[in-house]
């Protein structure tokens, strides 16, 4: 029997509970509907809200599994059913014994495409950052890779402002509704500092598709949807001056930047120590750092074609005018190959970081 494709994945994203995730999902279900698809409501939890209950009259809903806690999904049944897709909301949340997204992944697996919702506070890797945030940890989490795999995500948004106004307005449903502990959500300063996590969020897939797409249609000249500065160090001499100086331009820029070094042979003490201190640095500032390994031209361009870089940072050769023409200069290499990349060339203090 051939093997069942997999089913896709949308996810509609917010930044907090009460911008309108669930209605955006059902307004996506009806608009299926409406163009002759079968789906069908996994779950959806209204928590009492009319308007979501009459929206709901519109879907076939397959019954929960009852039990303690929230209702669960009746996995067997929606696989039996085999509908083009199911509606899920929340996705974080668990259902019985298993997470919420670990049915939705078995829901894909069967070849059933999926419509869910999630905040940005439940991503994975952000819950430290969500707890600096708000002061609050948040349990439910859903691993990046769900958010990587998924076909499409749809960010719904509304100003703080207008998010702060309804939720005065008691038109925002949470676990405990105006509870201490939850009243930090809806601070303006946290809902700010959540709102750019989403967007982020967002443009960081945007510019994932736009990477694999480039790759798939062998296009090499970076496309300047988004500035990327690289910072390369220098094997001979501290680029601690360099660093600073690559994450400014890309503090100016609002760029990502990372920092690069290219080891041609194996380094000796005094060379891992001056690398070190500049990783070290590099990190301090919040910059990944890289090491390639080759004939350093090669290795930094084929690093900038692949990663789409931007603007290059790199420490003035220490080699005469002379040696330049005779063996040649990495920074006319670069310059000769690198024509639609901007190169910084920083001059570097042989006796100071």
């Amino acid at each position: 029997m051939p093997e069942t494709e997999r089913g896709k994945h949308k996810i509609f994203l917010g930044y907090a509970p009460g911008v309108g995730k669930t209605y955006a999902m059902l307004d996506e279900g009806l608009r299926r509907k409406s163009r002759g698809q079968d789906v069908v409501v996994g779950v959806v939890e209204t928590r009492g809200r009319e308007a979501l209950e009459g929206q709901l009259s519109s879907f076939e809903c397959v019954p929960t599994l009852e039990g303690a806690g929230l209702p669960a999904m009746d996995l067997e049944a929606i696989i039996q059913r085999k509908p083009d897709a199911v509606l899920v909301d929340p996705l974080y949340a668990a259902d019985g014994q298993r997470a919420r997204w670990v049915e939705v992944e078995r829901l894909l697996d069967a070849g059933i495409n999926v419509i869910s919702t999630m905040d940005v506070r439940h991503v994975e890797s952000l819950n430290d950052k969500i707890r600096e945030i708000t002061g609050l940890k948040v349990e439910d989490t859903v691993p990046d890779r769900v958010l990587r795999e998924a076909e499409e995500i749809e960010m719904v948004d509304v100003t703080p402002t207008a998010l702060i106004n309804r939720f005065n307005r008691g038109d925002v449903s949470l676990d405990a509704t105006r509870s201490t502990k939850h009243l930090k959500w809806f601070e303006e300063g946290a809902l700010s500092a959540l709102r750019e996590l989403a967007l982020r969020e967002v443009a960081g897939r945007v510019d994932q598709d736009v990477q694999e797409y480039m790759k798939r249609s062998r296009v090499e000249r970076p496309w300047a949807t988004q500035d990327r500065v690289m910072i390369c160090l220098s094997p001979t001499r501290s680029s601690l001056r360099l660093v600073r100086k690559g994450w400014r331009l890309s503090q100016r820029v609002h760029a990502d930047a990372v920092v690069v070094f290219v080891e041609e042979k194996a380094a000796d003490e005094a060379t891992r120590k001056l690398i070190r201190d500049d990783f070290t640095l590099a990190e301090r500032l919040g910059m990944p750092t890289k090491t390639l390994h080759g004939d350093a031209a090669d290795e930094i361009v084929r690093f900038a074609k692949e990663n789409s870089i931007t603007q290059l940072v790199i420490g003035h050769s220490t080699k005469s005018g002379l040696g330049a023409v005779l063996k040649g200069s990495i920074i006319n290499d670069l310059v000769r190959q690198l024509a639609s990349i901007d190169i910084m060339v920083v001059a570097l203090d042989a006796n100071k970081g």
